[in-house]
């Protein structure tokens, strides 16, 4: 006679099951690719962040990125995180309780235009050290954490497209898939993170963003805006430089 217990074990068994396969796959370090495939995936990233209607999708990825990157400056900077909202014209606007000045707000305002090229650049070194499918895994859990704070619909909706299509990649694709689609992601954060500075800075030009970051910095330290855009723009192509250098083998 089979135990009673057994029945109900089962389940939390398939669990750990799945859970033991996900991290033996997220920790077990992959061949790299050949040139041609990490060329054509950088390439692929180039045409959808120059080719406008693509770039118009793909700029949820940017933006939740940035949000997200706002949120993380908050929480380490000890002020609380309210809520993030993405919005479908590819803005967001994320929500903390605390100082209205300060080094904290500071830090929250400053890391959101940085924060896709140096989540890149992370995940460029993770690329580097043969975990393309941890990579991929890590930008799911780190989905499933941002979904906690997504205070709207179109946001939520964001999140798990994402994160689905991430797991199918993860769980049903071939592993040269997964190694193909981890670069053609990185390769996106580190390039995506550049363009939305230069429209920032265009917007700027035509007076028609007083209320973003580099303006809240302005205000909030009393350096012109422009210096905060180009500080954006030495960081995302540093991470852009860098993050290449990494993923393609070469010393700088």
């Amino acid at each position: 006679m089979i135990p009673a217990t057994t029945s109900s074990a089962g389940p939390f068994a398939a669990i750990g099951d799945v859970i033991g396969t996900i991290w033996t796959n997220a920790v077990t370090p992959v061949d790299p690719p050949s040139n041609l495939m990490v060329l054509a995936m950088a390439a692929v990233a180039l045409v959808v962040v120059l080719f406008r209607p693509l770039w118009h999708m793909a700029r949820h990825v940017i933006t939740i990125a940035h949000e997200a990157s706002h949120g993380l400056g908050a929480l380490v900077t000890g002020r609380k995180l309210e809520g993030i909202r993405l919005h479908s014209d590819t803005s967001g606007l994320t929500v903390s309780r605390g100082k209205p000045r300060g080094p904290g707000m500071v830090i929250t305002a400053f890391a959101g235009y940085v924060g896709p090229g140096l989540i890149g650049l992370g995940a460029a070194w993770l690329l580097k050290l043969g975990y393309a499918v941890g990579l991929l895994w890590l930008l799911v859990a780190l989905l499933a954490l941002l979904l906690l704070q997504i205070r709207n619909w179109f946001g939520l909706w964001s999140i798990l497209v994402s994160g689905t299509a991430l797991v199918f990649v993860t769980w049903f694709l071939a592993p040269e898939v997964q190694s193909a689609v981890a670069y053609a992601v990185t390769w996106f954060l580190l390039l995506g993170a550049v363009r939305p500075v230069f429209e920032l800075q265009v917007q700027r030009s035509r007076g028609q963003a007083r209320t973003s970051d580099a303006d809240m910095l302005a205000r909030l330290t009393g350096v012109g805006g422009l210096l905060w855009v180009m500080l954006f723009l030495l960081v995302t192509l540093g991470a852009l430089v860098l993050g290449g250098s990494w993923i393609l083998g070469v010393a700088l």
